[in-house]
């Protein structure tokens, strides 16, 4: 469903690369290049059986019945009858007690959901585990559809008399939910057709979804005499040889332009498919639905691309310029931007002295933070070696409160994996906090989903630099990190302007691959600044990026999350004892606050126009950090 998202939450949880950590900045390299797995370790995979022992498992089948027989009794029991709940005589418990049994059959939809989709996401490749996914997914809808009367219809119930309800009885416990799925009123259409919506996503949009999933894991790119998939090729843009990245540049961009006919036309019908939805419920502007599933204002989206926009001069255009006159050019192809620099260490690190690095900077915030970080090792819980056929990337499932989150990765031993690692524990510490408040107020908006990722990364990137043993590695640390932050921030305002811009021309008719191609390099040439060449085959480089097919204008939360962070790491660097314990729980509250309420006792407000410029000053001051650097080193 595409409104409502509180009705089976976690039938849309991704199971692509969701983090800025893992997909925008290409940190990976090729294990068989690179690393190799005896210096690497043994790396862990993840352990599925806590949620069921396999696909034919007895306990999944018979939860697929419980969850059957549970959504029918429930439609014949409630559907037309909310209301009259209100006037049982019970001051709302009995409508509380309603609300109860719909969140427990989340979790038990969420269960079986979360387990396809994590064995999908193992091994796309596999036909066996593709019919699965599948097959889950369109049980699922069928099931849930007999749910769907349930939250339109609270939607439909008096304010007043729901207000009186919640102040007086358990029902109160679910406010929040209440009051967010309230928000959604305005853009809830007739029942039917909100059915209708529902049922035809599997054969829409998730299709579709699918269809680039299968493409994407298919292809195949000759570098070198090798063919590879796209992980690796992607890996090799940041292979120290210059030949070696401009090899797999060229070829990134040939099997790109080979398969884009069908790349533009994913692109179109899903854009057309939204501008759809979003007319028949009243969304006005392309990207309304998903600020409104963010729980954050247009006017605070707008204020901080406006003011990332206007710092491209002083951050990606100034960092760039740097970075061509340490590699000795004029200008950077754009196979070089993420191109390691001379003093970067080549060292492979060994996923124990990942896990050690990473454990030992969340144990110095706080060892309850640590604590939890570690059960994902020792548990099981996070899958790390590449596989032909894994999903790319990385992400942190959340699954459903009954169980646990699972980390997807693909480690291969680079000083950005350790990042990478990190930022999705940071997720999962998230994730598990937050599952105390139950399947309906865990799920936390996008835009604060990425506040305890980024978080993660700030605290062992500083314990690294603090480690740091000469003035050249931490310059090799500071360049890192202020790629990684033009990554997650300039990249992914950029990555938002071109989804403006395709989805406005879109709602006048099909776009081209050929005009496609002319707002990429139009949005990137304002994001990357004149030291970036950007020679011909990079304008198809759009076709790549899950996050436009998989979560229209989902990119904006990464630029959020990292300036947010920035804010909230300098706090903390000025803070009195009880930071810590404070952000715990923030990250415990889940959906059941707005940013605004969460941010208030660190003294931060994300709609004071001044906010964004805090953080943006962070990234500036590293950069300023590396010129004085440099100036130090012309001296000498």
């Amino acid at each position: 469903m595409s409104q409502l998202p509180s009705l089976i939450y976690w039938l849309t949880q991704p199971v692509y690369a969701a983090t800025a950590a893992a997909k925008a900045k290409a940190k990976r390299a090729d294990i068989g290049k690179v690393a190799g797995k005896a210096k690497l370790g043994g790396l862990p995979e993840w352990n599925l059986a806590d949620l069921y022992s396999g696909p034919e498992s007895p306990e999944l089948k018979a939860d697929l019945v419980t969850a059957e027989r549970a959504a029918e009794a429930m439609n014949e029991r409630y559907a037309g009858k909310l209301a009259g709940l209100l006037d049982d005589g019970k001051g709302g418990g009995a409508l509380a007690q309603a609300v109860r049994e719909f969140e427990a059959l989340n979790d038990v939809m969420g269960r079986i959901v979360s387990y396809a989709s994590l064995l999908y996401a193992a091994d796309t490749a596999d036909p066996k585990r593709q019919k699965f996914f599948g097959d889950i997914q369109e049980k699922i809808t069928a099931i849930s559809s007999k749910l769907l009367f349930f939250p339109l219809e609270l939607n439909r119930l008096d304010d007043d008399a729901l207000e009186k309800a919640m102040s007086s009885s358990e029902l109160g416990h679910y406010r929040p939910w209440l009051e967010d799925l309230r928000k959604e009123k305005p853009y809830q259409l007739e029942d039917k057709l909100e059915q209708l919506f529902h049922e035809k996503a599997v054969t829409a949009r998730g299709a579709w979804d699918r269809l680039f999933n299968e493409t994407m894991t298919s292809l195949r790119f000759k570098v070198d005499g090798e063919k590879l998939s796209l992980e690796p090729t992607l890996n090799l843009l940041l292979d120290p040889d210059e030949t070696k990245r401009k090899d797999a540049a060229e070829a990134l961009g040939k099997v790109f332009k080979d398969n884009v006919r069908l790349f533009t036309l994913i692109t179109n019908t899903l854009a057309k498919d939204k501008e759809i939805s979003d007319r028949w419920r009243g969304f006005a502007d392309v990207a309304d639905s998903r600020h409104l599933s963010n729980r954050v204002e247009k006017e605070v989206v707008d204020a901080l691309v406006a003011a990332v926009r206007d710092a491209y001069p002083r951050l990606s255009h100034r960092y760039y310029a740097m970075k061509a006159k340490w590699l000795g050019k004029k200008k950077l192809m754009y196979w070089d931007r993420n191109a390691p620099l001379p003093e970067e260490p080549k060292q492979v690190i060994g996923w124990d002295d990942a896990r050690k690095t990473v454990l030992t900077a969340y144990g110095d915030f706080s060892p309850r933070m640590a604590d939890i970080a570690g059960r994902f090792f020792a548990e099981r819980w996070i899958d790390a070696p590449v596989r032909e056929g894994k999903s790319q990337g990385a992400f942190s499932h959340p699954t459903v409160p009954s169980a646990h989150p699972y980390i997807l990765l693909n480690y291969q031993g680079k000083p950005r994996d350790v990042m990478t690692l990190a930022h999705e524990l940071g997720h999962g510490v998230h994730q598990v906090l937050a599952n105390v408040q139950g399947p309906l107020m865990a799920p936390t908006p996008l835009t604060l989903a990425e506040t305890a990722s980024v978080f993660g990364e700030m605290l062992t990137f500083r314990r690294l630099l603090d480690q740091a043993p000469t003035k050249r590695e931490r310059k090799a640390l500071l360049a890192a990190k202020v790629e990684d932050m033009l990554n997650t921030v300039v990249r992914q305002i950029a990555f938002y302007s071109f989804e403006r811009k395709v989805h406005v021309e879109r709602r006048e008719g099909e776009l081209t691959s050929e005009r496609l191609g002319e707002i990429w390099l139009e949005v990137q040439r304002e994001s990357l600044g004149p030291a970036i060449e950007l020679k011909s085959g990079y304008e198809v480089f759009w076709c790549y990026i899950p996050h436009f097919i998989h979560a229209p204008f989902y990119v904006y939360a990464y630029a959020f999350g990292d300036c947010l962070v920035n804010s909230l790491y300098a706090v903390y660097e000025k803070a009195d004892k009880g930071f810590a314990e404070r952000y715990l729980d923030m990250l415990a509250a889940g959906g059941t606050k707005h940013h605004k309420e969460l941010l208030a006792p660190f003294g931060l407000d994300a709609s004071d126009p001044n906010f964004w410029s805090m953080g943006l000053k962070v990234i500036e001051g590293l950069i300023d950090e590396l010129e004085v650097m440099d100036a130090e080193k012309t001296r000498a």
